[in-house]
């Protein structure tokens, strides 16, 4: 514990972790102070990001970065998993869907790409292994196609569309779910030696494993609970500057609840671990697509007002898709600078524009 508190004591940032009992005094004391609650939330969300950053990076000395970046990307989906389980709670299905989606792009996109950029600026070219790039690309890509499929009923009368899209959506949940758990077991027990991090001999100086562990699952546990307080304010805070739940869901939210992730890839890519940094954003993004959002398809059916099906927007599909290509083909090579980042931030600035002049309309479509 001496070591956490003199990390506090050293990091200025960390001094901010006195909003984080604020923001939770206030939310009880002022529940409908939505201004006040959105900005203590994101001044409380800032600091508990750092301190995850420093305990992963110490689970990830003594994991490998590979399997360090697996588990940040899950405490990480654990947030976003909770957020969305209080929205399907709420019954706000645009939401949830639009959160979903967005943190795909988010994280294929502008958490990559400021990694690369971040990581450019400081090494001319870096590399990493392809092997999990690789992989995590292909799950993508295939639970990108089965978000195609529900869009096939679409054109099919409404009540009979509805029936088709929610039966549909509960068996791809399933086989999303087990395409997940293989590729677990492929990435991390048969083909394990694939995947194996390049050594940049930075290991040593972390804290103990004992005190790592236990930083992260406290921490993870406040920034679940700051991110809801977030995200009830977040709402309100958007009908008054006039943002649909969808822009909200796709760019607010979904930034926000990946802080922390995001926190860990950009400071590992500085650091020239790059392999850390691509198994975050890219592993992230497939666990939420195979993963997060089949399991809040199958809760749907016990916490929500009715079922959700996987039948998102034509825009959402069409940006998912493309992030997902996108991905595919820039971590082929193995190797990024600078300016490859660069050309992944403008592709999600072109659609966080697109999302805000044209959202979605009354029937979902754009």
């Amino acid at each position: 514990m001496n070591l956490l508190f003199k990390e506090v004591r050293s990091n200025p940032l960390l001094w901010m972790l006195v909003f984080v009992p604020i923001v939770l005094v206030v939310e009880h004391a002022a529940p409908s102070s939505h201004t006040t609650l959105f900005a203590l939330s994101v001044l409380a969300i800032v600091p508990l990001a750092a301190l995850l950053s420093q305990a992963t990076e110490s689970v990830a000395e003594r994991t490998g970065d590979a399997i360090g970046g697996l588990l940040n990307a899950t405490l990480g989906n654990l947030t976003e998993l909770i957020i969305a389980i209080a929205a399907l709670q709420a019954g706000e299905y645009m939401l949830v869907k639009a959160s979903i989606a967005g943190a795909i792009v988010t994280n294929s996109l502008f958490m990559l790409g400021a990694s690369f950029l971040l990581g450019g600026l400081r090494t001319h070219v870096q590399e990493y292994n392809r092997a999990g790039g690789r992989l995590y690309a292909s799950l993508l890509l295939m639970a990108t196609i089965a978000l195609l499929a529900p869009a096939a009923v679409a054109d099919l009368d409404l009540a009979r569309g509805d029936v088709m899209a929610q039966k549909l959506s509960a068996g791809l949940a399933v086989l999303l779910i087990s395409a997940y758990g293989l590729g677990l077991l492929f990435s991390l027990r048969t083909h394990k030696e694939l995947f194996a991090s390049q050594d940049h001999g930075e290991a040593g100086g972390g804290w103990p494993i004992g005190l790592a562990v236990g930083t992260l699952l406290v921490v993870t546990v406040l920034v679940a609970l700051v991110s809801e307080i977030f995200v009830s304010s977040v709402q309100k805070a958007g009908e008054t500057l006039g943002l649909s739940p969808a822009f909200v869901g796709f760019i607010i939210v979904a930034l926000v609840g990946a802080a922390a992730e995001m926190a860990v890839a950009f400071s590992a890519a500085r650091k020239n671990r790059l392999d850390m940094s691509v198994s975050i954003a890219l592993g992230s993004a497939s666990q939420i697509a195979l993963f997060v959002a089949p399991v809040l398809v199958l809760l749907s059916y016990v916490v929500g007002p009715k079922p959700m099906d996987l039948q998102f927007w034509p825009g959402a599909v069409t940006m998912v898709m493309i992030a997902t290509v996108t991905a595919c083909f820039i971590t082929n090579g193995g190797r990024s600078a600078w300016f490859i980042g660069a050309l992944l931030l403008f592709i999600y600035a072109i659609f966080a524009m697109t999302l805000y002049m044209v959202p979605p309309g009354a029937h979902g479509q754009i």
